[in-house]
């Protein structure tokens, strides 16, 4: 499929590039900050869900208007996947009970998140929005839609 049309949205919905972006964002959030404690988890090529304010954005070093090709969002996603398969892969029960000193970003509620429940966001995330992702890939193919 054309780069150019992998930026198109679909009924309103984000690009496959943006969802790419917000893939990116929530393995930084809930990985990279909250169970990582990573010293800089966020990748300027982030993209926050939908309503979250710029400047929130902004403090987090994040580009919302940035306009990258599908290469330069995926490999920091495939980086953060490796990382993903290296937590899982050495997680205990303690570890997985484990309740993080950070939270996912600044603007999420100040409440506790534990191990388990962060991995579990990010899992579902890459769930849902591959689901997304199909559908939306399948009518820009057939070129039903009217990109938006």
């Amino acid at each position: 499929m054309p780069e150019a049309k992998l930026h198109e949205r679909v009924d309103g919905e984000w690009s496959f590039v943006e969802t790419q972006r917000h893939l990116l964002f929530a393995s930084d959030a809930w990985l990279g900050n909250a169970v990582l404690e990573e010293e800089a988890p966020y990748h300027p090529l982030g993209f926050p869900a939908g309503g979250t304010p710029p400047e929130e954005a902004a403090k987090l070093g994040l580009t919302l208007d940035a306009t990258p090709t599908l290469d330069e969002v995926l490999a920091p996603r495939k980086a953060r996947m490796a990382t993903m398969r290296c937590v899982i892969d050495g997680l205990t029960a303690a570890e997985l009970d484990r309740v993080c000193d950070r939270k996912p970003a600044d603007m999420y509620p100040d409440q506790e998140y534990v191990v388990r429940r962060c991995l579990k966001v990010v899992l579902k995330e890459e769930a849902e929005h591959h689901r997304y992702a199909v559908r939306d890939l399948a009518v820009l193919e057939a070129g039903v839609s009217e990109p938006r």
